[in-house]
């Protein structure tokens, strides 16, 4: 396939997977050491009772040394992110918010029982903010510089079996990638792998998928073509069967294939097989349906190790004239950038959260997640699996180099991080299109378009199904550029030059990689450098209508999602988050989240703006109203009084200045004079009462699920201060205190407040603008935990999370 052709439709078919082996290295709710009933391959998951220090040691040998005394190092759990324990000091980078980043130690005894003797071990690392160096009893195993990349080392020969062991690592953040909070420590999960001499490599299961009338609804058969990759660690040749099984998402067999191989000693063999799936159950936003491949290695007839990947079967086409279609219906890109950290729980997000953070982006009607600026997590991509949301992969750096940005002079000779992103992900049914940069300085030169001709040769080695982009903030119209090399045009901004963009390159899509970047702090109507304010009626950029209404546009990726830790925009001190979300950091909505919503949803749906009637002192004076919905017009009533019935064009809103006086504001959506919705503000009383707000049950998840006694799921507690109607006082930032009873802890608290210097690992947080959260996690016992939320002079409030 010619991905850099000249022709005007670029059509990408393909039925993708999470590389997820069976012995579900990736799922922390296992017990450290299992036997899946499918496979015989072992994984231990290493999360729990590792010991830290923070700051660096003079003698690294003796700390790496296994009999070093290691007694008065502080126990953790992994993820871990020591970031966040720091003190805020303006003193401090600005761009990392504000925290200082110091180098840590941690270490982990571990016993390899004797039964594996035998078999290859290998120490997996998924992620580890940054770098890193790794000993096993005293030998140094390597070093890995990158952050954002998995990594793995062969300790088969070094490993004591039957006996202790003790991994050291120490971890070097000081050196940033980025520009925004990138965090500290072990942020992933680690396993230890225990495999057949022969086995399925590392990532190396590769399905395409192609579905001959995919446009029309793919009732003929989706042929899958399946590519594996086979290691011999052992000394001698082996002849070998893999069968393959393929899995329907109700549970029955659909296909077995079985085929004959040779793999030499210390190498490996790639086997193709093929396989059919009958009017497949196609992966859509609506419907993420997902198939299983089981893959079964067999040595004289008996079965030595097994993986299992999920997939869904799917095609996309991008048109440079009409947009992207999905299974051959059109499908406008409403999507959000996102960093990968999460309020008072930084880089170190549990699993079970990015489900929650998809869904709360989808009550938006986002449907697509840009992994701004770096690859994410396996679990994130599995809930956009799982959830129905597209993903923009994104990889972090432009050619050689681990700095910000690529200079002149940067090579692209080793780009090892890059093909381990396209091999980890490439499965995944979710991930729509490839992105290799962001801004970069070099991407309007002929230098920079050489490095990204490069990392396409990189990327087509291991995946030819999906278009490869970039976010370009410049240089689209030089004589050679990035934009002249990528399959898909991605524009950063620059909205008054779509349309020469699109006379430039013709034959290609393009899209909004990046736009609306517009600062807003929940619940505040006015700038206010001097407390790093900004106010909610910044909205008068609306880039949103500048893609829509060009139908070559495939659609955008607003600048943020949630607000996210670091680059402190638009101001600094005492910011020390930036302002741009949807949400606040905590995952509370913003007003210009109802914007989008209004753009992108069709449920009927009205919001005003402000997001609250409590205005003392100021009877009489003009108050600017805005309201957002998607019906027709949109009718304001003050006490009883209507203020006007107002036209609404396609993806805008209506505005009214409103004298203000104490009492109810109430804003009905109107189709033909049907009321469609409503949505009512009051002022409010004094705070009276503490309450935990339920999570919503909507289409996209049931509720809250209970958590995994495994000592790393969360939940996400909201709690608000409400006046004795039960509404929420606006003003109100008393000082919360949480409790917690049962097998589990508190893992931090916040509220949104982009200028907060209090303790993010705490159990006390003032309420910001009436709102706070606590983050529980689970401990390793079953049973409930009940959390208290006391305020001074009311009475305390409980909620009760289930742990399974």
């Amino acid at each position: 396939m010619n991905l850099t052709g000249r022709a005007a439709l670029l059509t990408f078919t393909a039925a993708l997977a999470a590389v997820a082996m069976l012995s579900a290295c990736s799922s922390p709710g296992k017990k450290a050491r299992h036997i899946n009933l499918n496979t015989l391959r072992q994984c231990d998951l290493l999360d729990a009772d590792w010991l830290f220090h923070r700051g660096d040691v003079t003698d690294s040998n003796a700390v790496a040394a296994a009999e070093f005394d290691d007694s008065q190092w502080r126990p953790v759990h992994l993820p871990h992110d020591y970031g966040l324990d720091a003190t805020y000091n303006p003193t401090n980078t600005r761009s990392q918010g504000y925290l200082p980043f110091t180098v840590a130690w941690y270490r982990k005894h571990l016993s390899i029982p004797a039964s594996d003797s035998g078999k290859v071990l290998r120490l997996d690392f998924d992620g580890v903010f940054r770098n890193s160096q790794v000993w096993l009893n005293g030998t140094c195993l390597g070093k890995h510089l990158s952050g954002y990349t998995p990594f793995s080392y062969d300790i088969t020969k070094l490993a004591k079996l039957g006996a202790d062991n003790v991994i050291t690592v120490r971890v070097d953040p000081t050196a940033f990638e980025g520009w925004w909070y990138e965090g500290s420590g072990i942020y992933r999960h680690v396993h230890l792998t225990a495999l057949a001499p022969v086995h399925v490599a590392q990532y190396g299961t590769y399905i395409v998928s192609t579905v001959p009338n995919g446009d029309q609804g793919a009732d003929d058969d989706a042929e899958v073509a399946i590519t594996t990759t086979i290691e011999n660690s052992g000394d001698s040749t082996n002849a070998c069967d893999e069968r393959s099984d393929i899995i329907a998402p109700d549970g029955s067999t659909l296909e077995l294939t079985n085929t004959a191989f040779t793999v030499s000693p210390n190498s490996h063999s790639d086997v193709v097989q093929h396989a059919v799936i009958s009017h497949p159950q196609l992966w859509s936003l609506q419907s993420p349906n997902l198939y299983t491949l089981r893959t079964t290695i067999l040595r004289d007839g008996r079965p030595v190790d097994s993986t299992t990947t999920t997939f869904g079967v799917r095609t996309i086409r991008y048109d440079a004239d009409q947009g992207f279609f999905l299974n051959g219906r059109h499908v406008e890109i409403q999507g959000l950038c996102n960093h990968q950290d999460l309020s008072a729980l930084g880089i170190a997000v549990p699993d079970n959260l990015q489900a929650w953070r998809v869904a709360q982006l989808k009550q938006a009607g986002c449907n697509a997640w840009r992994t701004a600026h770096n690859p994410p997590s396996e679990a994130l991509l599995d809930a956009c699996d799982r959830l129905g949301m597209l993903v923009m992969d994104e990889n972090r750096h432009f050619g050689d180099t681990y700095a910000h940005h690529s200079a002149k002079g940067t090579t692209a000779t080793n780009l090892s991080d890059l093909a381990t992103m396209i091999q980890r992900d490439r499965n995944h049914p979710s991930i729509v299109m490839w992105s290799m940069c962001n801004e970069e300085p070099l991407q309007g030169s002929p230098e920079g378009a050489a490095i990204f001709r490069a990392m396409m040769q990189v990327v087509h080695q291991y995946d030819i199904t999906r278009p490869i982009t970039s976010a370009m903030v410049g240089g689209f119209l030089t004589a050679s550029n990035d934009a002249d090399v990528e399959d898909i045009v991605g524009v950063n901004y620059n909205v008054e030059k779509y349309d020469a963009i699109h006379a430039r390159q013709p034959h290609k899509a393009m899209f909004g990689s990046e736009d609306t970047n517009q600062k807003t702090t929940r619940g505040e109507y006015a700038d206010d450098k001097t407390n790093g304010m900004c106010s909610a009626y910044n909205l008068s950029v609306k880039d949103w209508l500048q893609v829509v209404n060009r139908p070559f546009m495939c659609g955008s990726f607003t600048w943020t999602g949630f607000d996210y830790r670091g680059e402190p925009n638009p101001f600094g001190w005492p910011d020390i988050s930036n302002n741009t979300g949807l949400l606040d950091l905590c995952g509370f909505p913003k007003d210009k989240f109802y914007y989008f919503q209004s753009c992108w949803t069709d449920k009927p749906m009205v919001h005003l703006v402000p997001d609250n009637w409590n205005s003392p002192g100021q009877t009489g004076q003009n108050i600017r109203v805005i309201a957002f919905s998607n019906a027709k017009q949109v009718e304001l009533i003050l006490n009883g009084r209507s203020l006007g019935v107002k036209d609404l064009a396609h993806d805008d809103f209506a505005e009214w200045q409103v004298p203000y006086e104490p009492g109810q504001l109430t804003a009905r959506a109107l189709d033909h004079g049907s009321v469609m919705a409503s949505e009512q503000l009051a002022t409010t009383g004094p705070v009276a009462r503490v309450r935990f707000e339920p999570l919503p049950q909507t289409d996209i998840l049931d509720g809250p699920e209970p958590l995994t006694a495994n000592g790393e799921d969360a939940a996400v507690l909201q709690v608000s201060l409400v006046d004795e109607q039960g509404r929420v006082v606006p003003d109100a930032d008393n000082e919360v205190t949480f409790q917690l009873s049962g097998s589990g802890r508190i893992a931090g608290t916040g509220n949104g407040n982009p200028a907060d210097h209090s303790g993010d690992r705490t159990n006390v947080k003032k309420a910001f603008h009436g709102h706070c959260v606590v983050f529980v996690q689970a401990g390793t016992d079953a049973g409930m935990l009940q959390v208290t939320a006391t305020v001074a002079g009311l009475a305390p409030a409980s909620a009760d999370v289930t742990v399974k």
